[in-house]
Protein backbone atom coordinates (compact mmCIF):
# COMPACT_ATOMS: atom_id res chain seq x y z
CA UNK A 1 0.00 0.00 0.00
CA UNK A 2 1.43 3.37 -1.07
CA UNK A 3 1.70 5.84 1.81
CA UNK A 4 -0.35 9.00 1.43
CA UNK A 5 1.45 12.29 1.19
CA UNK A 6 1.31 14.64 4.18
CA UNK A 7 -1.09 17.58 3.85
CA UNK A 8 -0.67 21.34 3.69
CA UNK A 9 -3.92 23.15 4.47
CA UNK A 10 -4.52 26.69 3.11
CA UNK A 11 -7.36 28.73 4.65
CA UNK A 12 -8.72 32.15 3.53
CA UNK A 13 -12.23 33.56 3.10
CA UNK A 14 -11.08 35.74 0.18
CA UNK A 15 -11.42 33.49 -2.88
CA UNK A 16 -8.75 35.36 -4.89
CA UNK A 17 -6.19 35.22 -2.07
CA UNK A 18 -7.01 31.56 -1.45
CA UNK A 19 -6.54 30.73 -5.14
CA UNK A 20 -3.19 32.52 -5.16
CA UNK A 21 -1.80 30.77 -2.07
CA UNK A 22 -2.98 27.35 -3.30
CA UNK A 23 -1.36 28.01 -6.71
CA UNK A 24 1.97 28.94 -5.17
CA UNK A 25 1.92 26.06 -2.71
CA UNK A 26 1.21 23.54 -5.45
CA UNK A 27 3.96 24.94 -7.64
CA UNK A 28 6.59 24.38 -4.96
CA UNK A 29 5.36 21.56 -2.73
CA UNK A 30 2.94 19.31 -4.66
CA UNK A 31 5.59 16.67 -5.33
CA UNK A 32 5.86 15.82 -1.63
CA UNK A 33 2.60 17.15 -0.15
CA UNK A 34 -1.10 17.24 -0.90
CA UNK A 35 -2.47 20.79 -0.94
CA UNK A 36 -5.96 21.11 0.59
CA UNK A 37 -8.03 24.32 0.69
CA UNK A 38 -10.75 25.71 2.95
CA UNK A 39 -12.70 28.94 2.42
CA UNK A 40 -13.63 29.67 6.04
CA UNK A 41 -12.57 28.96 9.59
CA UNK A 42 -15.42 26.53 10.36
CA UNK A 43 -14.82 24.68 7.09
CA UNK A 44 -11.12 24.43 7.91
CA UNK A 45 -11.85 23.13 11.41
CA UNK A 46 -14.20 20.48 10.01
CA UNK A 47 -11.51 19.47 7.52
CA UNK A 48 -8.93 19.18 10.30
CA UNK A 49 -11.29 17.02 12.37
CA UNK A 50 -11.91 14.77 9.36
CA UNK A 51 -8.17 14.42 8.76
CA UNK A 52 -7.73 13.44 12.39
CA UNK A 53 -10.44 10.78 12.18
CA UNK A 54 -8.81 9.33 9.06
CA UNK A 55 -5.39 9.47 10.74
CA UNK A 56 -3.95 11.62 7.97
CA UNK A 57 -0.67 13.49 8.44
CA UNK A 58 -1.17 17.27 8.61
CA UNK A 59 2.19 18.99 8.18
CA UNK A 60 1.33 22.69 7.82
CA UNK A 61 -1.62 25.07 8.15
CA UNK A 62 -1.47 28.48 6.48
CA UNK A 63 -4.47 30.53 7.64
CA UNK A 64 -5.59 34.14 7.12
CA UNK A 65 -6.14 36.19 10.30
CA UNK A 66 -9.22 38.24 9.39
CA UNK A 67 -12.02 35.73 8.76
CA UNK A 68 -15.55 36.65 9.95
CA UNK A 69 -16.72 33.43 11.62
CA UNK A 70 -13.46 32.20 13.09
CA UNK A 71 -10.28 34.26 13.10
CA UNK A 72 -6.98 32.73 12.03
CA UNK A 73 -5.44 32.72 15.51
CA UNK A 74 -8.51 30.98 16.95
CA UNK A 75 -8.44 28.37 14.19
CA UNK A 76 -4.74 27.66 14.62
CA UNK A 77 -5.16 27.40 18.38
CA UNK A 78 -7.98 24.87 17.95
CA UNK A 79 -5.95 22.95 15.37
CA UNK A 80 -3.15 22.50 17.88
CA UNK A 81 -5.42 20.29 20.00
CA UNK A 82 -5.93 17.88 17.11
CA UNK A 83 -2.49 18.10 15.45
CA UNK A 84 -0.03 19.34 18.07
CA UNK A 85 2.98 18.73 15.80
CA UNK A 86 1.64 20.48 12.69
CA UNK A 87 3.35 23.76 11.80
CA UNK A 88 1.03 26.78 11.96
CA UNK A 89 1.51 29.96 9.95
CA UNK A 90 -0.68 33.09 10.11
CA UNK A 91 -1.30 35.18 6.99
CA UNK A 92 -1.77 38.81 7.95
CA UNK A 93 -1.94 42.33 6.56
CA UNK A 94 0.42 45.04 7.74
CA UNK A 95 -2.20 46.48 10.09
CA UNK A 96 -2.43 43.21 12.02
CA UNK A 97 1.31 42.71 12.47
CA UNK A 98 1.28 43.50 16.18
CA UNK A 99 -1.54 40.99 16.82
CA UNK A 100 0.36 38.37 14.85
CA UNK A 101 3.51 38.89 16.93
CA UNK A 102 1.52 38.56 20.14
CA UNK A 103 -0.10 35.36 18.83
CA UNK A 104 3.30 33.76 18.32
CA UNK A 105 3.68 33.83 22.10
CA UNK A 106 0.09 33.42 23.27
CA UNK A 107 -1.11 30.88 20.69
CA UNK A 108 2.35 29.39 20.10
CA UNK A 109 2.28 30.00 16.35
CA UNK A 110 5.35 29.02 14.36
CA UNK A 111 5.46 32.05 12.06
CA UNK A 112 3.47 34.79 10.39
CA UNK A 113 3.66 35.98 6.77
CA UNK A 114 2.71 39.34 5.31
CA UNK A 115 0.32 39.71 2.38
CA UNK A 116 1.17 39.97 -0.45
CA UNK A 117 4.11 37.48 -0.55
CA UNK A 118 5.32 38.35 -4.04
CA UNK A 119 7.75 37.02 -5.15
CA UNK A 120 7.06 33.69 -3.35
CA UNK A 121 10.62 32.50 -4.06
CA UNK A 122 11.86 35.10 -1.60
CA UNK A 123 8.95 35.82 0.74
CA UNK A 124 7.09 32.49 1.03
CA UNK A 125 9.05 29.40 0.07
CA UNK A 126 12.18 29.79 2.27
CA UNK A 127 10.12 30.11 5.46
CA UNK A 128 7.80 27.24 4.61
CA UNK A 129 10.70 25.01 3.57
CA UNK A 130 12.36 25.57 6.95
CA UNK A 131 9.15 24.79 8.81
CA UNK A 132 8.42 21.65 6.76
CA UNK A 133 11.97 20.38 7.19
CA UNK A 134 11.60 20.74 10.95
CA UNK A 135 8.25 18.94 10.82
CA UNK A 136 9.70 16.06 8.76
CA UNK A 137 12.55 15.61 11.22
CA UNK A 138 10.15 15.23 14.14
CA UNK A 139 7.34 13.41 12.32
CA UNK A 140 6.76 9.72 12.96
CA UNK A 141 4.59 8.38 10.13
CA UNK A 142 1.46 6.55 11.18
CA UNK A 143 1.55 2.79 10.81
CA UNK A 144 -0.51 1.88 7.75
CA UNK A 145 -0.83 -1.88 8.09
CA UNK A 146 -2.99 -4.12 10.27
CA UNK A 147 -3.34 -3.09 13.90
CA UNK A 148 -4.22 -5.45 16.73
CA UNK A 149 -5.53 -3.83 19.90
CA UNK A 150 -6.04 -5.94 22.99
CA UNK A 151 -4.85 -6.80 26.47
CA UNK A 152 -1.31 -8.09 26.99
CA UNK A 153 -2.52 -11.04 29.09
CA UNK A 154 -5.48 -12.03 26.92
CA UNK A 155 -5.20 -15.60 25.51
CA UNK A 156 -7.27 -14.59 22.47
CA UNK A 157 -4.96 -11.64 21.80
CA UNK A 158 -2.03 -14.07 21.95
CA UNK A 159 -3.75 -16.45 19.51
CA UNK A 160 -4.38 -13.62 17.05
CA UNK A 161 -0.75 -12.45 17.30
CA UNK A 162 0.42 -15.95 16.46
CA UNK A 163 -2.09 -16.21 13.63
CA UNK A 164 -0.99 -12.96 12.00
CA UNK A 165 2.69 -13.80 12.49
CA UNK A 166 2.17 -17.28 11.07
CA UNK A 167 0.86 -15.80 7.81
CA UNK A 168 3.57 -13.12 7.85
CA UNK A 169 0.96 -10.38 8.02
CA UNK A 170 2.74 -7.25 9.20
CA UNK A 171 0.86 -5.81 12.14
CA UNK A 172 1.21 -3.35 14.99
CA UNK A 173 0.36 -4.54 18.50
CA UNK A 174 -1.18 -1.96 20.83
CA UNK A 175 -1.83 -2.75 24.47
CA UNK A 176 -5.14 -1.11 25.41
CA UNK A 177 -4.13 -0.66 29.04
CA UNK A 178 -0.92 1.26 28.35
CA UNK A 179 -1.48 2.96 24.98
CA UNK A 180 -3.51 6.16 24.79
CA UNK A 181 -3.40 5.80 21.00
CA UNK A 182 -5.12 2.42 21.31
CA UNK A 183 -7.79 3.82 23.63
CA UNK A 184 -8.48 6.69 21.22
CA UNK A 185 -8.69 4.37 18.20
CA UNK A 186 -11.10 1.99 19.93
CA UNK A 187 -13.38 4.90 20.85
CA UNK A 188 -13.18 6.41 17.34
CA UNK A 189 -14.22 3.08 15.81
CA UNK A 190 -17.27 2.94 18.09
CA UNK A 191 -16.09 0.08 20.29
CA UNK A 192 -15.26 -0.35 23.97
CA UNK A 193 -12.90 -2.44 26.09
CA UNK A 194 -15.44 -5.28 26.19
CA UNK A 195 -15.11 -5.68 22.38
CA UNK A 196 -11.37 -6.38 22.49
CA UNK A 197 -9.29 -7.71 20.88
CA UNK A 198 -9.94 -5.45 17.90
CA UNK A 199 -8.31 -5.82 14.49
CA UNK A 200 -8.12 -2.74 12.26
CA UNK A 201 -7.02 -3.37 8.68
CA UNK A 202 -5.03 -1.04 6.45
CA UNK A 203 -8.21 0.33 4.83
CA UNK A 204 -9.60 1.33 8.24
CA UNK A 205 -12.24 -1.36 8.60
CA UNK A 206 -12.43 -3.06 11.99
CA UNK A 207 -13.53 -6.41 13.35
CA UNK A 208 -14.05 -6.93 17.07
CA UNK A 209 -13.28 -10.09 19.04
CA UNK A 210 -12.76 -12.11 15.83
CA UNK A 211 -12.30 -15.83 15.44
CA UNK A 212 -9.29 -16.87 13.38
CA UNK A 213 -11.62 -17.92 10.55
CA UNK A 214 -13.35 -14.52 10.57
CA UNK A 215 -10.00 -12.75 10.63
CA UNK A 216 -8.78 -14.86 7.70
CA UNK A 217 -11.81 -13.84 5.64
CA UNK A 218 -11.26 -10.20 6.66
CA UNK A 219 -7.67 -10.40 5.40
CA UNK A 220 -8.60 -12.15 2.16
CA UNK A 221 -7.22 -15.59 3.07
CA UNK A 222 -9.15 -18.38 1.33
CA UNK A 223 -11.27 -20.40 3.75
CA UNK A 224 -13.52 -22.26 1.29
CA UNK A 225 -12.51 -24.64 -1.53
CA UNK A 226 -12.88 -23.41 -5.08
CA UNK A 227 -13.60 -26.86 -6.53
CA UNK A 228 -15.46 -30.02 -5.52
CA UNK A 229 -12.94 -32.59 -6.82
CA UNK A 230 -9.14 -32.71 -6.54
CA UNK A 231 -6.43 -35.15 -7.56
CA UNK A 232 -4.76 -34.91 -4.17
CA UNK A 233 -5.60 -33.16 -0.91
CA UNK A 234 -2.77 -32.54 1.55
CA UNK A 235 -3.95 -32.23 5.17
CA UNK A 236 -1.49 -30.17 7.19
CA UNK A 237 0.88 -27.40 6.08
CA UNK A 238 4.05 -28.29 7.96
CA UNK A 239 7.29 -28.86 6.01
CA UNK A 240 6.13 -32.25 4.70
CA UNK A 241 2.71 -30.94 3.66
CA UNK A 242 4.15 -27.88 1.94
CA UNK A 243 6.66 -30.07 0.08
CA UNK A 244 3.85 -32.36 -1.05
CA UNK A 245 1.86 -29.35 -2.26
CA UNK A 246 4.85 -27.95 -4.18
CA UNK A 247 5.59 -31.24 -5.94
CA UNK A 248 1.94 -32.12 -6.52
CA UNK A 249 1.16 -28.77 -8.13
CA UNK A 250 4.40 -28.65 -10.13
CA UNK A 251 3.67 -32.11 -11.59
CA UNK A 252 0.22 -31.18 -12.83
CA UNK A 253 -1.96 -32.61 -10.07
CA UNK A 254 -5.00 -30.60 -9.01
CA UNK A 255 -3.73 -30.00 -5.49
CA UNK A 256 -5.39 -28.62 -2.36
CA UNK A 257 -3.61 -28.13 0.96
CA UNK A 258 -5.66 -27.64 4.15
CA UNK A 259 -4.22 -26.18 7.36
CA UNK A 260 -6.15 -25.72 10.60
CA UNK A 261 -3.77 -23.18 12.11
CA UNK A 262 -0.83 -21.51 10.32
CA UNK A 263 1.74 -22.74 7.77
CA UNK A 264 4.90 -24.40 9.05
CA UNK A 265 3.58 -26.57 11.85
CA UNK A 266 5.92 -26.82 14.83
CA UNK A 267 8.86 -25.94 12.58
CA UNK A 268 7.07 -22.70 11.73
CA UNK A 269 7.37 -21.52 15.33
CA UNK A 270 11.14 -22.05 15.42
CA UNK A 271 13.09 -18.81 15.82
CA UNK A 272 16.03 -20.16 13.82
CA UNK A 273 16.66 -23.40 11.93
CA UNK A 274 20.41 -23.72 11.47
CA UNK A 275 20.82 -27.29 10.18
CA UNK A 276 18.65 -27.12 7.04
CA UNK A 277 20.58 -27.70 3.83
CA UNK A 278 21.35 -24.61 1.77
CA UNK A 279 20.96 -21.96 4.49
CA UNK A 280 24.39 -21.61 6.14
CA UNK A 281 23.33 -18.74 8.38
CA UNK A 282 19.97 -20.34 9.22
CA UNK A 283 16.45 -19.03 8.74
CA UNK A 284 13.35 -18.77 10.85
CA UNK A 285 10.64 -21.41 10.62
CA UNK A 286 8.10 -18.76 9.62
CA UNK A 287 10.34 -17.62 6.76
CA UNK A 288 10.82 -21.18 5.51
CA UNK A 289 7.09 -21.87 5.72
CA UNK A 290 6.15 -18.68 3.90
CA UNK A 291 8.66 -19.36 1.10
CA UNK A 292 7.26 -22.86 0.62
CA UNK A 293 3.65 -21.66 0.80
CA UNK A 294 4.32 -18.95 -1.79
CA UNK A 295 6.08 -21.49 -4.01
CA UNK A 296 3.18 -23.96 -3.82
CA UNK A 297 0.60 -21.28 -4.64
CA UNK A 298 2.71 -19.95 -7.52
CA UNK A 299 2.86 -23.45 -8.99
CA UNK A 300 -0.92 -23.81 -8.82
CA UNK A 301 -1.75 -25.36 -5.44
CA UNK A 302 -4.87 -24.13 -3.68
CA UNK A 303 -4.44 -23.23 -0.02
CA UNK A 304 -7.28 -23.42 2.49
CA UNK A 305 -6.84 -21.98 6.01
CA UNK A 306 -7.65 -21.83 8.79
CA UNK A 307 -9.81 -24.86 8.11
CA UNK A 308 -10.02 -28.26 9.79
CA UNK A 309 -10.82 -31.70 8.41
CA UNK A 310 -13.13 -33.41 10.89
CA UNK A 311 -13.94 -36.63 9.03
CA UNK A 312 -12.66 -38.74 6.15
CA UNK A 313 -14.57 -41.55 4.45
CA UNK A 314 -14.15 -43.58 1.25
CA UNK A 315 -16.96 -43.74 -1.31
CA UNK A 316 -16.47 -45.72 -4.55
CA UNK A 317 -12.72 -45.29 -4.26
CA UNK A 318 -12.92 -41.51 -3.79
CA UNK A 319 -12.00 -39.89 -0.48
CA UNK A 320 -14.64 -37.54 0.89
CA UNK A 321 -13.45 -34.98 3.46
CA UNK A 322 -15.81 -33.18 5.82
CA UNK A 323 -14.58 -29.76 6.94
CA UNK A 324 -15.19 -27.96 10.19
CA UNK A 325 -17.90 -25.80 8.62
CA UNK A 326 -19.79 -28.88 7.38
CA UNK A 327 -18.81 -28.58 3.71
CA UNK A 328 -17.41 -31.60 1.84
CA UNK A 329 -14.56 -32.10 -0.62
CA UNK A 330 -13.87 -35.12 -2.83
CA UNK A 331 -10.41 -36.21 -3.89
CA UNK A 332 -8.71 -39.16 -5.54
CA UNK A 333 -5.83 -39.29 -3.07
CA UNK A 334 -4.94 -37.87 0.34
CA UNK A 335 -1.59 -37.09 1.96
CA UNK A 336 -1.80 -36.91 5.76
CA UNK A 337 0.81 -34.48 7.06
CA UNK A 338 -0.97 -33.54 10.27
CA UNK A 339 2.23 -33.32 12.30
CA UNK A 340 2.34 -33.29 16.09
CA UNK A 341 1.21 -31.02 18.91
CA UNK A 342 3.04 -30.15 22.10
CA UNK A 343 2.37 -32.25 25.16
CA UNK A 344 0.87 -30.29 28.02
CA UNK A 345 2.52 -29.81 31.39
CA UNK A 346 0.20 -31.19 34.05
CA UNK A 347 0.82 -28.97 37.07
CA UNK A 348 -1.50 -26.61 38.98
CA UNK A 349 -2.23 -23.31 37.25
CA UNK A 350 -1.23 -24.30 33.72
CA UNK A 351 -4.69 -24.36 32.16
CA UNK A 352 -5.73 -21.12 33.85
CA UNK A 353 -2.64 -19.18 32.72
CA UNK A 354 -2.21 -20.68 29.25
CA UNK A 355 -1.83 -17.78 26.83
CA UNK A 356 -1.33 -15.36 29.74
CA UNK A 357 2.35 -15.93 30.42
CA UNK A 358 2.37 -19.70 29.87
CA UNK A 359 3.00 -20.78 26.27
CA UNK A 360 3.45 -24.06 24.43
CA UNK A 361 6.13 -23.66 21.81
CA UNK A 362 8.39 -20.73 21.02
CA UNK A 363 5.68 -18.00 21.07
CA UNK A 364 7.95 -15.61 19.19
CA UNK A 365 5.24 -12.94 19.29
CA UNK A 366 5.73 -12.61 23.06
CA UNK A 367 9.52 -12.33 23.05
CA UNK A 368 9.67 -8.53 23.06
CA UNK A 369 7.35 -8.31 26.04
CA UNK A 370 9.96 -10.29 28.02
CA UNK A 371 12.43 -7.40 27.85
CA UNK A 372 14.65 -7.36 30.94
CA UNK A 373 12.53 -10.04 32.64
CA UNK A 374 13.23 -13.60 33.81
CA UNK A 375 11.75 -16.36 31.64
CA UNK A 376 11.74 -20.15 32.00
CA UNK A 377 11.89 -22.91 29.41
CA UNK A 378 10.89 -26.49 30.20
CA UNK A 379 12.49 -29.10 27.96
CA UNK A 380 15.87 -30.09 26.57
CA UNK A 381 15.29 -30.69 22.86
CA UNK A 382 16.35 -28.62 19.86
CA UNK A 383 13.14 -26.58 19.90
CA UNK A 384 13.81 -25.60 23.50
CA UNK A 385 17.40 -24.68 22.68
CA UNK A 386 16.42 -22.54 19.70
CA UNK A 387 13.80 -20.76 21.83
CA UNK A 388 16.36 -20.12 24.57
CA UNK A 389 18.79 -18.51 22.14
CA UNK A 390 16.05 -16.31 20.69
CA UNK A 391 14.62 -15.24 24.04
CA UNK A 392 18.08 -14.46 25.40
CA UNK A 393 18.15 -11.49 23.00
CA UNK A 394 15.36 -9.83 24.99
CA UNK A 395 15.08 -11.39 28.45
CA UNK A 396 17.29 -10.54 31.40
CA UNK A 397 17.80 -14.21 32.17
CA UNK A 398 16.63 -17.44 30.54
CA UNK A 399 16.44 -20.57 32.69
CA UNK A 400 16.25 -24.01 31.03
CA UNK A 401 14.56 -26.52 33.34
CA UNK A 402 15.42 -30.19 32.67
CA UNK A 403 15.01 -33.41 34.66
CA UNK A 404 18.35 -34.86 33.60
CA UNK A 405 21.94 -33.89 34.28
CA UNK A 406 22.64 -32.15 30.95
CA UNK A 407 21.43 -31.53 27.41
CA UNK A 408 23.70 -33.99 25.61
CA UNK A 409 21.09 -36.72 25.23
CA UNK A 410 18.44 -34.63 23.52
CA UNK A 411 19.97 -31.50 21.90
CA UNK A 412 22.29 -30.97 18.92
CA UNK A 413 25.90 -30.20 19.76
CA UNK A 414 25.92 -26.84 17.99
CA UNK A 415 23.00 -25.60 20.14
CA UNK A 416 24.57 -26.86 23.35
CA UNK A 417 27.73 -24.89 22.55
CA UNK A 418 25.74 -21.73 21.76
CA UNK A 419 23.84 -22.00 25.04
CA UNK A 420 27.06 -22.61 26.98
CA UNK A 421 28.59 -19.39 25.66
CA UNK A 422 25.49 -17.20 26.15
CA UNK A 423 25.92 -15.47 29.52
CA UNK A 424 22.25 -14.87 30.36
CA UNK A 425 21.15 -18.49 29.80
CA UNK A 426 21.33 -20.79 32.84
CA UNK A 427 20.69 -24.53 32.90
CA UNK A 428 18.75 -25.92 35.89
CA UNK A 429 19.46 -29.71 35.91
CA UNK A 430 17.56 -32.27 38.01
CA UNK A 431 14.67 -29.78 38.17
CA UNK A 432 10.91 -29.81 37.62
CA UNK A 433 8.16 -27.19 37.54
CA UNK A 434 5.70 -28.03 40.31
CA UNK A 435 3.24 -25.12 39.98
CA UNK A 436 2.69 -21.85 38.14
CA UNK A 437 1.31 -18.89 40.09
CA UNK A 438 -0.56 -15.68 39.30
CA UNK A 439 -4.01 -14.15 39.14
CA UNK A 440 -4.64 -12.89 35.60
CA UNK A 441 -1.10 -13.61 34.37
CA UNK A 442 1.96 -15.63 35.24
CA UNK A 443 3.84 -14.10 38.16
CA UNK A 444 5.97 -16.93 39.53
CA UNK A 445 6.95 -20.58 39.11
CA UNK A 446 7.56 -23.12 41.85
CA UNK A 447 10.53 -25.35 41.05
CA UNK A 448 11.73 -28.55 42.67
CA UNK A 449 15.51 -28.54 42.28
CA UNK A 450 16.72 -32.00 43.26
CA UNK A 451 14.50 -31.99 46.34
CA UNK A 452 14.72 -28.29 47.17
CA UNK A 453 11.46 -26.43 46.43
CA UNK A 454 11.65 -22.70 45.71
CA UNK A 455 9.34 -20.02 44.32
CA UNK A 456 10.82 -17.74 41.64
CA UNK A 457 9.37 -14.67 39.89
CA UNK A 458 8.77 -15.29 36.19
CA UNK A 459 7.50 -13.20 33.28
CA UNK A 460 6.89 -16.18 30.97
CA UNK A 461 7.10 -19.97 30.85
CA UNK A 462 7.65 -21.77 27.53
CA UNK A 463 6.97 -25.52 27.45
CA UNK A 464 8.73 -28.04 25.17
CA UNK A 465 8.22 -31.47 26.74
CA UNK A 466 7.70 -33.65 23.70
CA UNK A 467 4.87 -34.05 21.25
CA UNK A 468 1.97 -36.32 20.35
CA UNK A 469 0.66 -37.01 16.84
CA UNK A 470 -2.35 -35.00 15.71
CA UNK A 471 -4.20 -38.07 14.46
CA UNK A 472 -7.14 -38.43 16.87
CA UNK A 473 -9.69 -37.74 14.15
CA UNK A 474 -8.30 -40.34 11.71
CA UNK A 475 -7.26 -43.27 13.94
CA UNK A 476 -10.64 -44.96 13.44
CA UNK A 477 -10.01 -45.03 9.68
CA UNK A 478 -6.36 -46.04 9.43
CA UNK A 479 -4.08 -48.20 11.56
CA UNK A 480 -1.94 -46.35 14.11
CA UNK A 481 0.60 -47.63 16.61
CA UNK A 482 0.02 -47.57 20.36
CA UNK A 483 1.09 -43.90 20.55
CA UNK A 484 -1.16 -42.72 17.73
CA UNK A 485 1.44 -42.53 14.94
CA UNK A 486 0.29 -43.61 11.46
CA UNK A 487 1.60 -46.96 10.21
CA UNK A 488 2.69 -47.06 6.56
CA UNK A 489 4.51 -49.35 4.14
CA UNK A 490 6.62 -52.13 5.67
CA UNK A 491 5.68 -51.09 9.23
CA UNK A 492 2.05 -51.57 8.28
CA UNK A 493 2.68 -55.00 6.74
CA UNK A 494 4.39 -56.13 9.96
CA UNK A 495 1.36 -55.21 12.08
CA UNK A 496 -1.02 -58.11 12.95
CA UNK A 497 -4.03 -56.05 11.90
CA UNK A 498 -2.73 -55.65 8.36
CA UNK A 499 -4.10 -58.91 6.98
CA UNK A 500 -7.64 -58.10 8.07
CA UNK A 501 -7.85 -54.69 6.39
CA UNK A 502 -5.62 -54.75 3.29
CA UNK A 503 -7.48 -56.30 0.35
CA UNK A 504 -5.32 -55.17 -2.59
CA UNK A 505 -3.30 -57.55 -4.81
CA UNK A 506 -0.19 -55.42 -4.20
CA UNK A 507 1.56 -54.45 -0.99
CA UNK A 508 1.09 -50.87 0.26
CA UNK A 509 3.50 -48.30 -1.09
CA UNK A 510 6.27 -47.08 1.19
CA UNK A 511 4.25 -44.14 2.63
CA UNK A 512 0.75 -45.62 2.13
CA UNK A 513 -1.59 -46.30 5.06
CA UNK A 514 -3.98 -49.25 5.31
CA UNK A 515 -6.47 -47.36 3.11
CA UNK A 516 -5.33 -47.40 -0.55
CA UNK A 517 -4.69 -43.87 -1.80
CA UNK A 518 -4.23 -42.38 1.65
CA UNK A 519 -0.58 -41.62 2.38
CA UNK A 520 1.24 -40.25 5.41
CA UNK A 521 4.40 -38.15 5.70
CA UNK A 522 6.24 -36.16 8.31
CA UNK A 523 6.19 -36.26 12.09
CA UNK A 524 2.79 -37.98 12.44
CA UNK A 525 4.06 -41.08 10.59
CA UNK A 526 5.48 -43.92 12.66
CA UNK A 527 9.25 -44.14 12.26
CA UNK A 528 9.67 -40.64 10.84
CA UNK A 529 12.76 -38.64 11.77
CA UNK A 530 11.89 -35.38 13.54
CA UNK A 531 13.93 -33.14 11.25
CA UNK A 532 12.78 -30.52 8.75
CA UNK A 533 14.87 -32.00 5.92
CA UNK A 534 13.43 -35.50 6.35
CA UNK A 535 9.88 -34.10 6.53
CA UNK A 536 10.42 -32.24 3.25
CA UNK A 537 11.83 -35.42 1.70
CA UNK A 538 8.85 -37.52 2.79
CA UNK A 539 6.38 -34.95 1.51
CA UNK A 540 7.93 -34.98 -1.94
CA UNK A 541 8.18 -38.80 -1.92
CA UNK A 542 4.48 -39.07 -1.10
CA UNK A 543 3.60 -37.39 -4.41
CA UNK A 544 5.61 -40.05 -6.28
CA UNK A 545 3.42 -42.73 -4.71
CA UNK A 546 0.27 -40.69 -5.37
CA UNK A 547 1.17 -40.78 -9.08
CA UNK A 548 1.65 -44.56 -8.94
CA UNK A 549 -1.67 -44.99 -7.19
CA UNK A 550 -3.52 -42.79 -9.70
CA UNK A 551 -1.95 -44.71 -12.60
CA UNK A 552 -3.27 -48.08 -11.39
Amino acid sequence: MTAKKPIILAVDDDSQVLAAIVRDLRQEFSQDYRIVRASSGPEALATIQELRSKEEALALIVADQRMPELEGVELLTAARELFPDAKRVLLTAYADTEAAVRAINSARLDHYLMKPWDPPENLLYPTLHDLLTAWQMAHKPKFRGVRLIGFQWSPLSHELKDFLSGYLVGYQWLDFETSTEAQTMVKMKGFSASDLPLVITADGSAVANPTKAALAQHLGITTRPLQEMYDVVVIGAGPSGLAAAVYGASEGLKTLIIERQTPGGQAGTSSRIENYLGFPTGLSGADLAFRAWSQAVRLGAEFLAPQEVTELCVQDGYKVLTLGDGSKISTKAVVLTTGVSYRTLDVPGMDRLSGAGVYYGAARTEARSCDEQDVYIVGGGNSAGQAAMYLATYARRVFIVIRGANLAASMSAYLIEQIRTTPNIELLPFSQIKEVCGQDRLEAVIIDRNGTVEKRPARALFVFIGAKPSTEWICNQVICDSKGYLLTGRDLVADPRYATVWKQDREPYLLETCVPGIFAAGDSRAGAMARVASAVGEGSMAIKFVHEYLDE
